[in-house]
C-alpha cells in the first residue's frame, strides 16, 4: 500500500510538470495555421499565449522580427506591418518553444456566415462534378469553423485550412467559393475564406451584446443578454439578491444536517442569469464561432441568412444594424464592407405570400447601412426548395459588389435596377430606376411581369409595364386613377425585369395605398346596420380578441349581419356580405362562436340577404334556404339534422356537432342549404394561421373548408359582424 502511494504521488508530480510544460509552450488560435491567408494592406494581429512574463518573437517571411511579453494571464499579442499581395512565406512565433506555419499566402480575407445557405458546400450545389474537375485554384484557402455555441467568447476553435483543389473544393462555402473564384481571376491576389455558420439559425445568436446595445429596438434582447454578463452591474445585483436568499438557507441547511431534519428545497438559481449557450438564443454564435476570429485582420463578411427570421418585417433591418455595428466594433478594422444575400423566394407552406415580400423590404432596407450591400436572387431560385442550388450566380453576384464597391473597379456593374422614383401621369404610374447598366430588359424577352397597380376603387391589378429608358409606364384598365405600386409582391415572385448585364431588379412598393372599404362601396344595406365587431383574422387565437368591440353599447336588435374580405397577394379581393334575422338576443354569441361566447347553433336562420364578387355564390334578398352553424366542437359529416341538400359523408352546410367535445375545432358557418352551398366559414380559429377561411364551396374532401388550413395564405382577412336595430 505504501509503495502504491508512493507511486500515485509520483503520477501526480509527473502530471503537474507536464501541465506547467504544456502551459509554457507557446500556441496560438486555430484560425492560424499552415496554408492560411492573412489579409494584405493593412495591419496583421498576431496572438497567443505562453507562460506569463515570457518573451515572444513573431517573423513573418522576410520581415523584421517583432516581440511582445505575456502578460499575468499568459496573453500576448503583436500586430505586424501592413504586407503586399503575395507568398508564400513562413510564419514563425518562438518563446521557449518555437511554432512555424508553412504556405502562408497574404491576399484578400473574407468572413462567411449565416445558416444554411451559406454553409451549403460546393458539393451540395448545381454541377458539382464539373465545379470539382475545374477547382485547381492553390491561391485559394479555405477554413471552416466548428458549430459549436457557447455562453461566453470562446478563445479558440478546431480547425484547419484547406488548399483548394478538386479533392477539397466539396467541403467549402459554395457561396463564399463562388466568390472567392470570381475575386481570385479579377483581382490575381490570394483569397482565404473564413467559413463560419450553421443551417437553421437565426440572426440573434450570431450577434455580439455590444451590437443589441447600440440599437434602441432591441432593447428587450439586449436587458437579457446584459443580465447573462458577469461583469454588468445587472447581473452583479441579482446574483446579489440570489445570494442573500441562499444565505439563510445553508444555516437552515447546516442547523437541519446537525438535528437530522427534514430541509426545503434551496431556492432555485435565476434563469435569466443563465449563459446564453445554444445556437438558438442570442449571442450564444457569436461567443462560440465568431470571438475566436477577432481581431483576425479581415477586408470584410459577406452574409447569407434571413430563412428563420422571414416572418419579421422590418425589425429585421434593425438586427442587421446590431450585427453588423456589433462586429465592426469588436474587430476594430472601421465599417469594413458587409454584403449580404436576399433570401430566394420559396412558397413557405400556406404562408401569407405577402409576409415574404415585407421581409424583402426589410432587407433591401439594411444596404441603406454604411458600406453595405445586398446580392438579389429572384431569378435563380426554386420554388421549392429553400436551397437553390445555383450558388455560383450568388457568389459571382457578391463578387461584383466586392469589386466595384471595395476594390474600386468602375467598370462593374454590380446591382440590378433600383427603385427610384414614382410618378402620377394620368391614368398612368412611371416608375424610374437606379442601376440600370446598359439599359433595362426583360429577362426572357417576354413582357415585364410582377407589376401591380391599385386606385382608390380597385384592388391592385396586375399592369401593364412598358420599358421606356431607364424607366418603366405603368397601366390598367382597370385603374383609371393609379397612386401606387409594387413588385415582385408575393412569396413566389420571380420578375423578368433586369439590366443587361443579367442583375435582377429586386421587390419593391411605392405610393400611398388607399384602404378601399368594400361594405361601405357596394352593401347599401349596411348604412342601417351598427358594427359590433372587427376583426383582423391575423389574430385568430384561442380567445379571441376583436380589434373594435362595441357589444357593451348596443340595445336590442333583430338582424344580424357579416361582411368578410379576404385577399391573397397579386389577387382581387373577395367579399361577401349576408345578412339574417336574429337568432339570438344576446350579442356575445353573434360573434366568433369561442368557448366562452357559449354560442352554439345549427338552424335555419329566415330572410337572408347575400351579396358577393365571387363567382358561384347565390346572390339575392329574402333568400329561403340560410343555414347557421355556429359552436366550438368538433363536428364530423353525418346530416344528423336533416338540412336539405347536405351530403352525410362530406362536411358541408349541414354537418353534426359533437356534443361530448365542448373545446374542439371550432365552426362558424353561413349556408345556403337551396344552392347548396357554402356562403362563408372560419374554423379553427385556435390554430392562427392553420385556420381555415373560405367563401363558397371549398375543393377536395370537404365543402365548407374544414381542414383546409389556409387561413396564411391571405394577405387580408377580415370579419365584420353588425346588427340592426330594433325598432
Amino acid at each position: 500500500m505504501k509503495r502504491e502511494g508512493r507511486m500515485m504521488a509520483m503520477i501526480a508530480v509527473v502530471a503537474v510538470l507536464c501541465g506547467l510544460s504544456a502551459q509554457a509552450d507557446v500556441t496560438l488560435p486555430h484560425v492560424f495555421g499552415s496554408h492560411m491567408v492573412l489579409q494584405c494592406d493593412r495591419a496583421i494581429p498576431v496572438w497567443g499565449w505562453a507562460e506569463p512574463g515570457e518573451k515572444i518573437e513573431v517573423k513573418l517571411g522576410d520581415a523584421a522580427p517583432i516581440s511582445a511579453t505575456t502578460g499575468a494571464d499568459g496573453a500576448w499579442r503583436v500586430d505586424l506591418s501592413p504586407q503586399k499581395a503575395g507568398g508564400p512565406v513562413t510564419l514563425t512565433v518562438t518563446g521557449k518553444n518555437a511554432v512555424t506555419l508553412e504556405d502562408v499566402l497574404i491576399g484578400e480575407v473574407w468572413v462567411c456566415s449565416g445558416q444554411s445557405n451559406m454553409q451549403w458546400t460546393v458539393a451540395s450545389s448545381m454541377d458539382f462534378e464539373r465545379e470539382k474537375a475545374a477547382a485547381n485554384f492553390p491561391l485559394v484557402r479555405h477554413i471552416e469553423v466548428p458549430r459549436v455555441p457557447a455562453g461566453y467568447p470562446a478563445k479558440d476553435f478546431n480547425g484547419t485550412w484547406q488548399v483548394c483543389s478538386p479533392d477539397t473544393v466539396g467541403g467549402f462555402t459554395a457561396a463564399g467559393y463562388f466568390m472567392a473564384r470570381h475575386l481570385h481571376r479579377e483581382l490575381e491576389v490570394p483569397i482565404g475564406l473564413v467559413n463560419s455558420s450553421w443551417g437553421g439559425t437565426a440572426i440573434e445568436p450570431w450577434t455580439p451584446p455590444e451590437g443589441f446595445a447600440q440599437v434602441p429596438a432591441l432593447k428587450e434582447i439586449s436587458d437579457r443578454v446584459t443580465l447573462t454578463q458577469p461583469a454588468s452591474a445587472e447581473y452583479k445585483q441579482a446574483l446579489r439578491a440570489y445570494l442573500d436568499q441562499l444565505e439563510p438557507w445553508l444555516a437552515k441547511a447546516n442547523a437541519a444536517l446537525a438535528d437530522e431534519q427534514p430541509l426545503e428545497p434551496a431556492p432555485a438559481y435565476p434563469e435569466a442569469l443563465k449563459p446564453l449557450g445554444t445556437h438558438t438564443v442570442p449571442t450564444g454564435l457569436y461567443n462560440g464561432m465568431i470571438a475566436p476570429l477577432v481581431p483576425f485582420a479581415i477586408r470584410g463578411a459577406i452574409w447569407y441568412q434571413g430563412e428563420s427570421n422571414h416572418g419579421e418585417g422590418m425589425l429585421y433591418t434593425e438586427k442587421m444594424k446590431a450585427l453588423i455595428g456589433g462586429w465592426r466594433g469588436l474587430w476594430k478594422q472601421g465599417d469594413f464592407p458587409f454584403y449580404f444575400v436576399q433570401i430566394a423566394p420559396y412558397l413557405y407552406g400556406n404562408e401569407d405570400p405577402g409576409i415574404l415580400p415585407a421581409f424583402w423590404e426589410a432587407q433591401a432596407a439594411a444596404e441603406r447601412i454604411p458600406n453595405a450591400g445586398m446580392v438579389v436572387t429572384n431569378d435563380i431560385t426554386d420554388l421549392n426548395d429553400i436551397h437553390p442550388k445555383n450558388k455560383q450566380d450568388v457568389g459571382k453576384r457578391l463578387a461584383l459588389l466586392a469589386l466595384a464597391r471595395t476594390y474600386g473597379k468602375t467598370d462593374v456593374v454590380c446591382s440590378g435596377p433600383t427603385f427610384r422614383a414614382l410618378a402620377l401621369e394620368g391614368s398612368r404610374l412611371r416608375v424610374t430606376f437606379d442601376n440600370v447598366g446598359g439599359g433595362l430588359v426583360a429577362r426572357d424577352g417576354q413582357p415585364l411581369n410582377w407589376f401591380e397597380i391599385i386606385g382608390p376603387e380597385t384592388d391592385f391589378m396586375k399592369a401593364n409595364a412598358t420599358i421606356e429608358g431607364d424607366s418603366v409606364a405603368l397601366s390598367a384598365p382597370e385603374v383609371a386613377a393609379p397612386c401606387a405600386v409594387r413588385f415582385a409582391w408575393s412569396k413566389d415572385a420571380t420578375p423578368n425585369l433586369m439590366n443587361r448585364e443579367g442583375l435582377p431588379c429586386g421587390a419593391f412598393r411605392a405610393g400611398e395605398v388607399p384602404v378601399i372599404d368594400y361594405l361601405a362601396l357596394k352593401v347599401a344595406e349596411a348604412k342601417d346596420y351598427k358594427l359590433v365587431y372587427d376583426l383582423d383574422l391575423s389574430k385568430l387565437a384561442r380567445e379571441i380578441t376583436y380589434d373594435v368591440d362595441h357589444s357593451g353599447s348596443l340595445g336590442a336588435f333583430d338582424r344580424v349581419a357579416y361582411f368578410l374580405d379576404l385577399k391573397k397577394t397579386g389577387e382581387p379581393a373577395r367579399w361577401v356580405y349576408v345578412s339574417i334575422d336574429a337568432f339570438t338576443e344576446d350579442v356575445k354569441q353573434i360573434g366568433i362562436p369561442t368557448l366562452a361566447s357559449e354560442a352554439r347553433f345549427q338552424m335555419p336562420v329566415a330572410h337572408m340577404n347575400v351579396l358577393s364578387n365571387v363567382t358561384g355564390i347565390v346572390t339575392g334578398t329574402d333568400l329561403a334556404g340560410g343555414n347557421l352553424e355556429f359552436w366550438p366542437n368538433n363536428y364530423g359529416p353525418p346530416n344528423a339534422s336533416g338540412v336539405p341538400n347536405a351530403s352525410a359523408s362530406l362536411w358541408d352546410f349541414g354537418d353534426q356537432m359533437d356534443a361530448g367535445t365542448v373545446d374542439g375545432y371550432g365552426c362558424m358557418q353561413v349556408g345556403n342549404s337551396e344552392a347548396k352551398q357554402t356562403i362563408f366559414a372560419i374554423n379553427n380559429w385556435k390554430s392562427g394561421a392553420n385556420g381555415d377561411l373560405g367563401i363558397g364551396n371549398s375543393e377536395g374532401e370537404t365543402r365548407d373548408w374544414t381542414f383546409t388550413r389556409n387561413a396564411g395564405s391571405y394577405e387580408l382577412k377580415r370579419l365584420r359582424v353588425l346588427v340592426h336595430p330594433k325598432g
